[in-house]
């Protein structure tokens, strides 16, 4: 096959859309092992930093750019799709308000692919969505063109699986599921993704590559709001569920550990089971396992505020004019990754009830803007014995490494502890688990 031939001559020219936490690792990747890449996105600022060889991404370092730049070209101009002989796409796949797919992401960037497709293109999904998303709405689009998936170009699906900062894992050493319209489409996007990962795994189809992503993240779900739900009932009975899953870790088989916390953060966990959700509503299924583990982790930040309100009135203050800081508004530790942090409901709870909110993060001096969010006048305070002495309470949202808890400790008032930063065991007043 000609394009499998090109890619295995590193011939092929890549072009991937979205140049965020999983479009740049993949740039990276690309270059690494000799391809010409082109990487597209519509914010012109990242454009200008990428150019200049400057990473806007923490855990991402600038020298991984600029040793690239003479095989990376970072673009706003979409008309040079054309020239791409493989296609990644790389977009959010958020929910709306009502918790319902937003797929107008995938679907604008699929018409904007279809104006420049060309016969023995390959293009490949990687946004995590429902089935049927690539080889029934994206080729309904590109198919409008005239030329035909599997016969004149290639259509495919792999989900992406990256957890940033993981120090064991990176883009090319995490197994890639990749899934085709037609088997000519699979042997095309297995032998893209066999030239930059240690292993792909094939599946029959698109639909059984997106089902397999949601699995994974639905998973990881529903067990956290397990514990979730635990940590709940424990802190009624006096029980640390902390103490609970380090004993039932020692467990050498059938247990697996999963952490509770203020809510789900990330681009997968809180969003994906709504996919699955919303399309079993075509084939008259109610998810209701599914849908009960969304009622709990959603639940989360609403408990932590509650559990802040109570602490507070043991101290005889109100929260009515309480002075709050947060500890942490990245949605996991040691990231600058605020996607669907449970953070910003925590601030926008708290200020609903009369809060003076403020925040503290290492890895984010200022709040960027959000699309669910308008929390662009927050700016990260610093972190002095003074600063502490003016809150009420204290609570820790995100438990970077960077934190000196024992110091924390000694210099707050009042400290919500929703990660157990403070360690299981301790017996100090001062200290709400939530």
């Amino acid at each position: 096959m000609v394009l499998v031939d090109k890619i295995n001559r590193r011939e092929a020219t890549i072009g991937v859309i979205g140049l965020g936490y999983v479009g740049l690792p993949l740039v990276i990747e690309f270059c690494k092992k000799g391809f010409n890449v082109t990487g597209f996105d519509v914010d012109p600022q990242k454009v200008a930093l990428l150019k200049q060889g400057k990473s806007y991404i923490k855990h991402i370092d600038s020298s991984r750019i600029t040793q690239y730049l003479s095989s990376f070209t970072p673009t706003t101009d979409f008309s040079a799709l054309s020239k791409q002989d493989c296609i990644v796409i790389c977009v959010p796949t958020p929910l709306n308000k009502y918790r319902e797919p937003d797929m107008s992401y995938v679907f604008n960037t699929t018409e904007t692919i279809a104006k420049y497709l060309r016969k023995e293109q390959l293009i490949s999904l990687e946004s995590t969505t429902y089935p049927g998303t690539t080889d029934e709405d994206m080729r309904a689009i590109l198919e409008k063109t005239g030329l035909r998936a599997g016969v004149d170009f290639f259509l495919a699906f792999s989900p992406e699986r990256e957890d940033p900062n993981n120090k064991d894992f990176s883009t090319s050493t995490i197994p890639k599921v990749v899934g085709g319209y037609t088997k000519g489409c699979l042997e095309v996007a297995k032998a893209m993704y066999d030239s930059i990962v240690t292993r792909t795994v094939p599946v029959s189809s698109t639909k059984v590559a997106e089902a397999t992503k949601l699995l994974e993240n639905i998973y990881r779900g529903v067990n956290i709001a397990l514990v979730n739900e635990m940590k709940m009932l424990f802190d009624r009975m006096g029980i640390d569920i902390w103490e609970v899953i380090e004993a039932a870790k020692t467990k050498p088989f059938g247990f697996q550990a999963f952490y509770p916390g203020p809510g789900l953060g990330g681009h997968c966990i809180p969003i994906d089971p709504f996919y699955l959700t919303w399309k079993a509503r075509e084939y008259d299924f109610a998810t209701r396992f599914i849908e009960l583990a969304g009622e709990i982790n959603i639940h989360m930040p609403y408990y932590v505020v509650q559990r802040t309100v109570d602490a507070l009135n043991e101290k005889g203050h109100s929260i009515k004019g309480a002075k709050i800081l947060l500890l942490g508004i990245a949605y996991k530790k040691n990231v600058d990754d605020m996607r669907e942090s449970p953070s910003l409901k925590l601030i926008e709870l708290l200020r609903e009830k009369g809060s003076l909110v403020d925040y503290n993060d290492p890895y984010i001096p200022k709040m960027p803007k959000l699309r669910s969010h308008n929390l662009q006048d927050m700016t990260s305070v610093p972190l002095t014995k003074e600063t502490l002495a003016r809150f009420d309470a204290v609570i820790i949202a995100t438990d970077h490494d960077d934190y000196d808890y024992p110091w924390i400790l000694q210099n707050a008032r009042l400290i919500i502890d929703t990660r157990n930063a403070m360690g299981v065991g301790l017996n100090d007043d001062k200290v709400v688990k939530a």
